[in-house]
């Protein structure tokens, strides 16, 4: 797994995430891009409409990192399939143990 996607900072972790639209279901799926343009593959399953597939996003980093929704925020990307979350509380060897196995 890259370690570009995933960034420490004051109080968590940033995440670069790359959203896939449209899946049956909302699930990590594997790593997007390489290098420091590496970036988690999630499939969403609710539609870009109203923040309803950021929404989904959220509440499965929230369930992956086993932390609040509210500790996770998306700070850039909204509108766009390439986003970065911070995921509060969460250290930087936590979210790399969390994920290896995920990011394949």
């Amino acid at each position: 797994m890259s370690t570009a996607m995933l960034r420490e900072v004051a109080g968590g972790v940033t995440l670069a995430v790359r959203a896939q639209p449209g899946a049956k279901k909302t699930a990590i799926v594997g790593v997007y891009g390489a290098g420091d343009a590496a970036q988690l593959k999630m499939a969403v399953q609710a539609p870009p409409v109203e923040g309803r597939a950021n929404e989904a996003l959220v509440a499965c980093l929230a369930e992956t990192f086993e932390i609040p929704k509210k500790s996770v925020e998306l700070i850039s990307g909204e509108l766009s399939r390439s986003k970065v979350f911070l995921l509060r509380g969460v250290t930087l060897t936590l979210a790399r143990t969390v994920l290896s196995p995920l990011a394949k």
